[in-house]
């Protein structure tokens, strides 16, 4: 991709590359929110304001946030411009320092399209052009924000027929491209929707309200955790009211109960908006995927693109027989470079996926290599500044239970409530990390299939990762000072399109396996 910053007026080649055209005008009301929301130190003094009792300053405020947005809006519409001629697309932007970014039609991989609520309703798409660039810093630099449907459509046919692909097929009324006719490689129905929905229930969801309720319920109103709440929602007469107020113990369980229900029904909701109408097509480019209530996606994912492939189910929906399959490509989808192409499969589905990117489905009978033991022992020496607060506590509590004098003991053992919390906290949260790591270390383990390399971890978040040799871009070999003791590294693989230190890893393997695994992988890799 090539691009000039100057503050020339734009380059004078427009009947070489194409007429000038333009946002659409409904980008002014679509692109507000994104405008409004972009005052971030507004807001702060917003609610400072409101805070403090300043309401006519904070309406005066609020106002002049609306107007400079309306205006950011305005100016950035009128200063934005793009030409698509026979090879490339060029794109003019900026008011003080102008930027052309020409974009020849061979580097770009796919055009991405993009509608929500408001978009639909006048008929508006948003059209962004993948590049080999698209993970970096200037991913959003070849998006077009507003422009009619039908043009997006256009513009993603132009480009496919020139780079040799076949063009999409055409739009229905509702702005989705009709594949009707043609057999998916995977879809979901309404059952499996809401299925997925209850597996998105999150535990951080969980605790982040369960604190909420513990540190602002009484302001909020909202402490599903006493009895007091209970009593003021439950009518009088109601048996249920009665129970509560006499079992004390039972609004904790009913306010647990109720927090779970509401993270289950967050995880519905979430899960329905984002993947409503899935369907993944084969097409000649690649992996086409669309989903979305009310912003629709159309994607497709160049099989060519991919890196990796990662299957993560847990527990209840192993039981089940099902699990989630992403691909790791160049480009990124809402700021990661996974891309969910079956949110919620059977094995054989996931298989026919895979099938579908030129690689072989999983084997049966995976001759495994379990990682050492170390990986346990070395998480339980990183804990030692724990065991280090479990000793204090102890001794303290051991001195107000059998040193202090009998006739204050009581007094001091009231005062010790916050010390014996603690002190069990602590203990639970120890228990807690060496029985994961026990359970995890029973599960992660590695094997090289043919030309690829399996690696399988986690025990209540499982993930079974799919890397082709070809397409490991680095291995990183690391020793702490801890896990140099146990004999054991990990092995760090990196892969285009990954986020810098956040690729894919073997842990805990004996020093001399992971450098002759090192090497061995170093001797397939391009």
């Amino acid at each position: 991709m090539s691009e000039r910053i100057s503050n020339d007026p734009p380059l004078p080649a427009a009947d070489a590359v194409g007429p000038v055209e333009r946002l659409h005008p409904a980008f002014l009301i679509a692109g507000l929110g994104g405008s409004v929301r972009a005052v971030s130190g507004g807001y702060a003094l917003l609610a400072y304001l409101i805070v403090s009792g300043r309401f006519s300053t904070a309406l005066i405020v609020g106002i002049g946030i609306f107007i400079v947005s309306i205006i950011s809006v305005l100016v950035y519409w009128r200063h934005f411009e793009f030409r698509v001629g026979a090879n490339e697309i060029r794109i003019d932007s900026g008011i003080f320092s102008r930027t052309h970014r020409s974009i020849p039609f061979d580097r770009i991989q796919d055009v991405d399209i993009s509608q929500g609520i408001l978009a639909r309703l006048f008929g508006v798409a948003k059209v962004k052009l993948e590049t080999g660039g698209s993970s970096g810093p200037k991913a959003d630099e070849g998006v077009l924000q507003a422009i009619p449907l039908k043009r997006a459509e256009d513009l993603r046919n132009l480009i496919r027929s020139r780079r040799g692909a076949a063009p999409a097929t055409a739009q229905t009324a509702s702005g989705v491209s009709d594949t009707s006719t043609a057999v998916p490689i995977y879809r979901m129905g309404i059952k499996r929707l809401l299925l997925a929905g209850t597996f998105n229930f999150s535990l951080a969801l969980f605790a982040g309200m369960f604190g909420l309720t513990q540190t602002m319920g009484d302001f909020m109103g909202f402490d599903p955790l006493s009895a007091a709440f209970w009593q003021s929602v439950l009518s009088t007469g109601d048996p249920a009211r009665s129970f509560i107020l006499a079992h004390q113990a039972t609004a904790v369980v009913a306010g647990i109960i109720l927090l779970v229900l509401i993270g289950l029904v967050t995880g519905v909701v979430r899960t329905v908006v984002r993947d409503w109408g899935f369907r993944l097509d084969r097409t000649e480019v690649g992996l086409r995927r669309r989903r979305g209530l009310t912003t629709i996606t159309d994607v497709t994912l160049a099989v060519r693109r991919v890196q990796a492939a990662i299957m993560a189910s847990g527990p209840l929906r192993q039981a089940l027989g099902y699990s989630e399959l992403r691909v790791q490509t160049l480009g990124h989808d809402e700021g990661s470079g996974n891309h969910v192409v079956a949110p919620l499969a059977t094995g054989g589905e996931t298989n026919a996926i895979v099938e579908q990117l030129g690689w072989r489905p999983l084997p049966h009978g995976i001759p495994w290599t379990r990682v050492s033991s170390g990986y346990i022992w070395s998480l339980m020496v990183g804990l030692t500044p724990l065991y280090l607060v479990l000793i204090v506590q102890l001794a303290v509590i051991q001195y107000a239970l059998f040193q202090v004098q009998e006739n204050i003991r009581a007094i001091v053992w009231a005062e010790m409530t916050p010390v014996l919390v603690s002190f069990f906290a602590v203990l639970a949260v120890v228990a807690f990390a060496i029985g994961s790591r026990a359970l995890a270390w029973r599960t992660t383990a590695y094997a090289i299939d043919g030309d690829r390399l399996l690696v399988r971890t986690g025990w209540w978040k499982k993930r079974l990762t799919l890397l082709p040799l070809r397409r490991i871009q680095s291995i990183t070999l690391h020793e702490s000072l801890v896990t140099r003791r146990f004999g054991i590294a990990s092995l760090a693989f990196g892969v285009a399109g990954g986020r810098a230190g956040r690729g894919y890893s073997v842990p805990a393997i004996p020093r001399e396996g992971a450098r002759g695994l090192r090497n061995r992988l170093l001797d397939v890799t391009p």
